[in-house]
């Protein structure tokens, strides 16, 4: 008897997964709302080559979560991550609206208003009239804030250049294409932080004067 072929077709937003006519089955690349391949491709890939990859980035990503803590707790221990993961939302996006850096972040409106109280009685945000609308209160960073972003970023790269120089010559450039690819992927922008940051002091400056 033949084996019968099923295909499940997913929810928009969902990871699609198929059974083969060998009874394998097969996870695909997420799609987004709009039913496209985030990754830009449409490569199955067996559940048994994907599990690995993802045990990897994941540990990974645990290292660099606890690269930046460190990082963190080294420059503001007053500041947890869900408020720095805020202040480089503002960095490198520049002001926002408190629903919007709600959405950017996926967190509720009323706990992103919580948070920018305590940033703000910090000295690190300040709610200033929108440039586009001077009806709407926009978020934005200081000029102490943007230093803490800053400063950061500079003890984290720091600390992971230490850990690449340990690394073998192959090493490192196998993790540059994958990491990119990766980022790539993800649809992380390849702007550099750096400009970014400026044109965020630059800001932060013109909302205290």
């Amino acid at each position: 008897m033949s084996a019968i072929v099923r295909t499940c077709e997913p929810a928009v937003g969902s990871t699609r997964a198929d059974e083969t006519d060998e009874g394998r089955r097969v996870a695909r690349v997420p799609e987004d709302r709009w039913g496209r391949s985030m990754s830009g491709e449409s490569l199955d890939m067996d559940d048994a080559t994907a599990d690995p990859v993802v045990d990897a980035v994941l540990r990974a990503s645990r290292a660099l979560v606890a690269i930046t803590a460190r990082s963190l707790s080294a420059v503001n221990d007053d500041v947890t991550l869900p408020q720095f993961r805020s202040l480089v939302v503002l960095a490198t996006a520049g002001p926002q609206t408190v629903s919007a850096l709600a959405d950017r972040l996926a967190v509720h409106a009323s706990t992103m208003t919580r948070m920018c109280n305590r940033l703000v009685s910090r000295g690190l945000v300040v709610r200033a009239p929108s440039a586009v609308d001077r009806r709407e209160v926009v978020i934005a960073l200081t000029t102490m804030g943007t230093s803490v972003v800053e400063d950061v970023m500079t003890a984290r790269r720091h600390e992971v250049d230490g850990i690449v120089r340990r690394m073998g010559d192959d090493e490192r450039h196998a993790v540059v294409v994958a990491l990119n690819n990766f980022a790539n992927a993800a649809g992380e922008s390849s702007d550099a932080p750096d400009s970014q940051f400026l044109s965020s002091r630059t800001a932060a400056r013109l909302l205290e004067d």
